[in-house]
């Protein structure tokens, strides 16, 4: 375990040698248009900008990403220079937007990275009937991906040159998966790390799309120093992978590296995780302890929580089913128990996401007219984007219900046991990312299995409460030990290795 101390010091040492230069979709800055027609800056959102915030306020660096609205492009372009000084108390980075034509963008995003690469890494297809790669897609492939990906790499190739040292660049997930390729062309003594958000599926699933597509972006990830992934089945995947669809590579599985035209890239395993001082504070903030207070007058005598966002991997259906098959088998706890569902609307302008939202909504209104009542209704849903109303309500659960299908990590089940004042039971499915550093003080379910998840939210709010204390109490630690510095530290430590 590294504190923030021993990352400040690492930080500097390798910020000494060479400046960093980080790059991800979504930045750490937005600016909405004010009513007066100003661009106006707040906080960026996303797991990216939630675990570099520590260093944003420790340490000068330069954040790439894409201008994501109107306020983003007017700032780009106010010749102000190629980049700014993040506006934000406390920040001492310099933001840099990557402005592409909208409808570039839109296939891009739209087209090839979500409808595709996300809903294919995280098994979401149902192959029989879906997808179906036509033109639109392969078109979005060239006209959209390449190009916002290249535009990415040039913003860093002309940072980079700024420089006197050869940058470390450090990308992020799936929209930039062709930049490690470009920018090493670029700047080839450039250090070059890239870390995986989601989780990358076995090379027979990667046979769903075009084989072209998939050697690209392998080929490109293979530009890179090191390669980071959140669990050691996605390591192995991946350079089963690679192995599969690139030709002429050494793939040394002992050490987990791949060799391609002399050329080495180390694959980690990095779990990212959160960071508890920031939670735990902001969950003892007035405004979360006023929300505490008002939420406590909506729980039960029992009390199951589950906070997501509304996406079809978070398997949000078939965990309200297995609470409704709960109260259908044990009668006795209707009244008694309640269900605080906080959820969050997510990419509203994808059909698929659109749909599930609906289903969600259907089923609780489904169980609430068939089991409630006048005084007491069994699911009390919050169907918004507020974190801190989240947090409030996880300190309130007597079980946390965590049935995510498929997905990188999840830090949900790393934030509950750190704030959650009951000794709550996390009831946590074997697919999650989280599930190997926490399976020993969750109880482990199958996300399908309804039955089961049934079963595992009767123990959970059965159990004993030294067993409860048990188990709350080494998810606690173990959260603890490996949190955000722990990540940071590992990461450019491997980096600082390389210098």
């Amino acid at each position: 375990m590294a504190d923030a101390a021993e990352l400040n010091e690492l930080c500097n040492a390798v910020f000494s040698q060479r400046p960093l230069i980080l790059v991800s979709n979504r930045g750490p800055v937005e600016h909405q248009m004010s009513a007066e027609g100003r661009p106006e800056a707040r906080r960026g959102s996303g797991s990216v900008v939630t675990a570099f915030s520590s260093m944003m306020q420790n340490h000068e660096f330069t954040w790439v990403a894409s201008a994501m609205g109107e306020g983003d492009r007017v700032v780009s372009q106010n010749g102000q220079g190629p980049h700014l000084r993040s506006p934000l108390p406390n920040h001492k980075i310099n933001l840099r937007y990557v402005v592409t034509p909208r409808r570039v963008y839109h296939k891009y995003y739209n087209v090839l990275c979500n409808p595709l690469l996300w809903f294919l890494q995280h098994y979401m297809w149902n192959p029989p009937y879906n997808p179906n790669v036509d033109a639109a897609v392969h078109d979005a492939w060239e006209t959209g991906y390449i190009p916002v990906n290249q535009a990415f790499a040039n913003a860093v190739i002309e940072e980079a040159r700024s420089t006197e040292q050869a940058p470390i660049v450090i990308g992020h997930d799936y929209h930039l998966y062709l930049m490690p390729e470009f920018v090493r062309q670029g700047v080839p003594n450039a250090v070059i790390q890239h870390f995986i958000h989601i989780p990358w599926p076995t090379p027979l699933y990667w046979h769903m799309i075009p084989e072209y597509i998939i050697r690209r972006i392998c080929e490109s990830l293979c530009a890179t120093d090191l390669l980071g992934f959140q669990t050691i089945g996605d390591v192995r995947c991946f350079l089963d992978t690679v192995e599969e669809f690139v030709p002429d590579v050494s793939v040394d599985r002992t050490n987990n590296t791949v060799m391609r035209n002399g050329h080495a890239t180390s694959v980690k395993v990095y779990p990212i995780s959160i960071n508890v001082e920031e939670v735990q504070r902001i969950a003892n903030s007035p405004r979360a302890l006023d929300y505490e207070s008002k939420l406590a007058a909506d729980t039960g005598e029992i009390t199951i929580v589950r906070i997501d966002r509304a996406e079809p991997n978070k398997n949000i259906v078939r965990g309200f089913r297995a609470y409704e098959l709960l109260l259908n088998r044990y009668p006795e706890l209707k009244g008694r128990v309640k269900f605080l569902a906080f959820l969050v609307p997510s990419r509203t302008h994808i059909r698929q996401y659109q749909r599930y939202m609906d289903e969600i909504q259907q089923v609780i209104q489904q169980i609430n007219n068939n089991h409630g009542n006048d005084d007491w209704q069994p699911i009390l849903p919050f169907i918004e984007n507020n974190y801190t109303q989240a947090i409030a309500g996880m300190k309130l659960y007597d079980a946390l219900l965590v049935n995510t299908l498929v997905e990188g990590m999840n830090l949900v089940a790393k934030e509950g046991p750190v704030v959650n004042g009951r000794d709550g039971v996390l009831v946590l499915s074997h697919s999650s990312g989280v599930h190997r550093q926490l399976a020993d003080g969750a109880l482990s379910v199958s996300p399908t299995d309804v039955e089961g998840t049934m079963n595992a939210l009767h123990q959970a709010i059965t159990m004993s409460p030294e067993d409860r204390k048990d188990r709350a109490t080494r998810m606690s630690d173990s959260v603890h030990r490996e949190d955000i510095n722990h990540w940071l530290y590992q990461q450019l430590k491997d980096i600082s290795d390389l210098l």
